[in-house]
């Protein structure tokens, strides 16, 4: 008995020096988890919806008026310190809060927080100049975790709780945001110049690399808004990411109909990763087709992508991945960049982002399916 009461007793005391359960206990409180998949995956896939929301639909809102000469979408609505917006430039004007209250959303910030995200966003965007959104992920995450710890623990919350997630926020993006900014943008700088000066070997690695990262559950779009992916390297990363939403689309058609056609097509690849999962080899198909298609758009039509880098990253998920390159040849145009938009552009980018990818993604499968790599119901979507 008295040993049981020691064993008891001792248990107790031990329960006082561990710190480290302490700790774990109260992140599992505040619903804190440090993982790959909360900040590589929900993260920055929230962050890529934020752009989408905000940048690139401003960016089409633009492309429509200036296309379509709808004056209420080409005049300035609003001047806010002596610069003119039109409707489309307000919304790409808000892409910082944007990016960072969808991250706070995916790292479930409670109100004080999430609304406090959006002082954090502007500052961390602003300050990281071209390679804003990269500065943006890293500091919204720290500045949404540390709010998260202080939330509801004082009895002065509505001022506390806001005080530190905005003070985190602005002190981490005047320390850090123009380091990683001019980081994110001379990496995104490297990958184009290798584009230019190998347009063949980097056509076929940011092509398949781009394509790659779309289907796996981690936002394509986001890394290319990141790195500020334009140019040959944004044609090639278009190339990739439409390769394997069309290829996908068109090579399980038997399997799921026009429902999965339309919902992989121009939706999302990501959908039959857990297919992927159980067999592999299904993803051979599109990636192949990925090599093949990425050096066409490089060498062959010089396919660039030079309108918003989100767009670089999307593919034909709403075919926002080929407004980005008619948006680009339209500003082109505009600036004198490019004579003209041709046939030759046109034909260019149907083959790469969808002719091309819908027979050649088949016939690979097709030779999967007869060496018994793939089965029937494979690829079938639940």
């Amino acid at each position: 008995m008295r040993e049981q009461v020691f064993r008891i007793a001792f248990s107790e005391r031990e329960g006082e020096y561990h710190p480290m359960e302490n700790f774990k206990a109260f992140l599992k409180r505040k619903d804190i988890e440090i993982s790959v998949r909360r900040y590589l995956i929900d993260a920055l896939g929230a962050m890529a919806q934020g752009l989408f929301c905000s940048l690139l639909i401003g960016t089409i809102i633009n492309t429509i008026g200036t296309q379509f000469h709808v004056p209420f979408l080409t005049q300035p609505v609003a001047t806010v310190s002596g610069i003119d917006y039109t409707v489309g430039g307000l919304a790409s004007a808000m892409s910082g809060p944007a990016m960072a209250v969808a991250i706070g959303y995916a790292l479930h910030c409670p109100p004080l927080v999430l609304f406090s995200m959006i002082t954090v966003g502007f500052a961390s965007n602003a300050l990281g100049g071209a390679g804003g959104p990269l500065a943006v992920l890293f500091i919204a995450i720290i500045a949404a975790e540390v709010g998260k710890a202080v939330s509801k623990e004082t009895k002065i919350d509505i001022l506390v709780t806001p005080l530190v997630t905005i003070g985190v926020g602005i002190a981490l993006s005047a320390w850090w945001a123009p380091a990683i900014g001019k980081a994110a943008m001379r990496m995104g700088a490297l990958i184009m110049w290798a584009t230019e000066l190998q347009p063949f070997l980097m056509g076929i690695l940011v092509s398949v690399l781009v394509g790659i990262a779309l289907t796996l559950p981690i936002s394509s779009a986001a890394i290319c808004a990141a790195l500020g992916l334009v140019g040959l390297a944004g044609g090639a990363a278009v190339a990739g990411c439409s390769a394997q939403m069309v290829g996908f689309a068109v090579m399980s058609f038997a399997e799921n109909g026009w429902g999965g056609l339309v919902s992989q097509g121009i939706g999302t690849s990501m959908l039959q990763m857990g297919n992927i999962v159980r067999n592999p080899r299904i993803w051979i198909a599109p990636i192949l087709t990925s090599a093949i298609t990425g050096p066409i758009a490089t060498c062959i039509f010089r396919l660039q992508m030079n309108g918003a880098p989100v767009s670089s990253g999307m593919g034909t998920c709403g075919f926002v991945g080929q407004i980005g390159v008619y948006t680009g040849w339209v500003n082109d145009v505009a600036s004198g960049a490019k004579a003209a938009i041709t046939g030759f552009d046109w034909a260019g980018l149907l083959l790469v982002s969808i002719i091309l990818p819908a027979v050649l993604c088949p016939l690979i499968n097709l030779g999967l399916r007869k060496i018994g790599w793939v089965r029937p119901g494979d690829m079938k979507l639940k």
